[in-house]
């Protein structure tokens, strides 16, 4: 028992002039009793090919598995690829579809059998046709000999990397309507010398529609692909002509292309087109937003030139204040009860205005310290990228509150130099900047003018070796409590009390505050101070 079923398959042609692919008709015949299967192809006379048996009989594996086909594999009207040939299943014969369907299977309608295109070419008888009378080569020549029509254009190339306008000479020749693109050179045009852009030649309009599978690109050009070729009615001023892919626009002619215009089209209007290059409007240039690298000016640099520059520096103002720095002690503002005792050194570089801010490490503390910000310029807040305002010396003030990339920081001490400072330039900052530096030092100026007085050194020892022998007397009190006591009336930090409040602290720990001694010790403070 055997399945035989209609089938053909699909042969390129490499070379043939007449011909790129043959259609061949085979017969597939399967043999149920082993599975095997063989391809005949019916004999053709004077085909030129070789036919018959194209494969023997054998089991003909399916995949790289180590399948076979089986007939369950086959079916009208599906493609089976045998040995990278791919055979199309159109009929079977009588047994076949019963045998199928009787197996279950659903045998898909038979399709019409594919004839080779070439053999049907051969098989149809050639017509004669009479071909009408055509313009004659021969008088056109006789007749537009040495006739050239000139047009003058520009090739616009402005599309293209380093394109330019290029203008240019077309050339038409009504003897054979042929067309030549001739460029005009300047002198030092950085061009290579050489005028022909394209040679003397027939150059197609509108090419027949190809097919799909045509290639775009072919060596030759013939009538069986033009459907028209350019001629005179296609250029005239002020028309636009695409040659070879080349876009040109034509804008004046000679005087003979006029009058052939006149004669023969009837054209009077041969107003020349202005095509002068305008001059080129600078482009507005958009700065992109700040995109949070760096400093503004330094990151425009990449907005303004291919290779950024570092932004210009003040060198008068570097060279003035060259290691003029006025450092500050700031204590971080900050819910986080762990934050609250931590105070840091935010140094004021007047060379650039930039801060840096340092936090010294305190022991057992669980934070490492060291550099919290490196020098850099801050903004203030509510400042835009494109308007930043940066912090000066004047906006530091004790108590004021400053903001650092979102930190703010509350500004409780001053070293000495920054007094010192705004003393020698106080035309320069505000009244109130300076009076609250003032204002902040003065009671450490007091504490200086009394150690400074006219006491004598060895008086005030011999006086405070008293003291201690008369708090020896007295009973013992908590040293480290006395100590802290202190420091919680000195909520400024200043290092010294008024009488009142020191009077009311020795009361507290029954310290003598009314003995003939304490009386002594005020009263050479009192003579001392005049």
């Amino acid at each position: 028992q055997v399945l035989k079923f209609d089938a053909y398959f699909q042969e390129e042609v490499a070379i043939s002039p007449e011909e790129n692919y043959r259609i061949r008709q085979v017969g597939l015949y399967y043999y149920l009793e082993d599975d095997s299967m063989c391809i005949i192809e019916p004999k053709v006379k004077n085909s030129g090919l070789l036919q018959g048996k194209l494969m023997k009989r054998h089991r003909v594996p399916k995949n790289e598995q180590g399948d076979y086909y089986h007939w369950k594999d086959l079916n009208l009207g599906i493609d089976l690829t045998i040995y990278g040939r791919t055979y199309r299943l159109v009929n079977c014969d009588s047994f076949t579809k019963v045998f199928l369907e009787s197996q279950g299977i659903v045998v898909n309608p038979p399709e019409e059998l594919v004839s080779d295109p070439y053999t049907v070419q051969r098989r149809t008888p050639v017509q004669k046709r009479i071909v009408p009378t055509g313009p004659d080569p021969f008088r056109q020549f006789l007749t537009y000999d040495t006739k050239v029509l000139r047009f003058y254009a520009i090739w616009d190339d402005t599309n293209c990397a380093f394109g330019d306008h290029h203008p240019c000479i077309i050339h038409y020749f009504l003897a054979d309507d042929t067309v030549e693109v001739r460029e005009v050179h300047k002198r030092n045009d950085g061009r290579d010398p050489f005028p022909v852009l394209m040679r003397r030649q027939r150059l197609p309009k509108i090419f027949v529609d190809k097919n799909k599978n045509f290639p775009s690109c072919v060596l030759e050009i013939t009538d069986h692909e033009v459907q028209e070729w350019y001629s005179p009615k296609d250029f005239g001023i002020g028309k636009t002509v695409t040659l070879l892919g080349r876009t040109f626009l034509i804008y004046d002619c000679d005087k003979f292309s006029q009058d052939f215009y006149h004669e023969k089209y009837g054209i009077t209007d041969f107003q020349p087109v202005d095509v002068t290059k305008k001059p080129l409007e600078k482009a507005p240039q958009v700065i992109p937003p700040y995109n949070g690298f760096g400093i503004p000016e330094d990151s425009l640099q990449n907005c303004l030139s291919l290779f950024p520059k570092p932004p210009r520096k003040d060198i008068i103002k570097m060279l003035e204040n060259t290691h003029k720095v006025l450092r500050y002690q700031v204590a971080l503002e900050s819910p986080v009860p762990e934050d609250k005792n931590r105070l840091f050194i935010l140094s004021y570089f007047l060379s650039d205005d930039t801060i840096s801010i340092y936090e010294p490490p305190v022991k057992n503390s669980g934070i490492p310290g060291g550099k919290y910000l490196k020098r850099t310029k801050v903004t203030k807040p509510g400042s835009t990228p494109e308007n930043p305002i940066y912090y000066e010396p004047s906006d530091f003030t004790i108590g004021s509150t400053i903001e650092v990339f979102g930190h703010r920081f509350v500004i409780t001490d001053a070293d000495q130099y920054v007094l010192n400072y705004l003393e020698r330039n106080a035309e320069s900052f505000p009244a109130a900047t300076v009076q609250s530096i003032k204002d902040h030092f003065l009671p450490r100026k007091v504490v200086v003018e009394t150690t400074s007085s006219g006491i004598p050194k060895k008086d005030l020892d011999d006086l405070i070796v008293e003291v201690q022998k008369e708090l020896k007397l007295q009973q013992p009190f908590n040293t480290r409590q006395f100590h802290e006591t202190f420091h919680h009336f000195d909520k400024e930090g200043t290092g010294f009390l008024d009488k009142a409040k020191f009077l009311n602290i020795c009361d507290r720990f029954n310290v003598p505050s009314s003995t003939i001694l304490l009386k002594k010790v005020r009263w050479k403070g009192c003579c001392a101070c005049g």
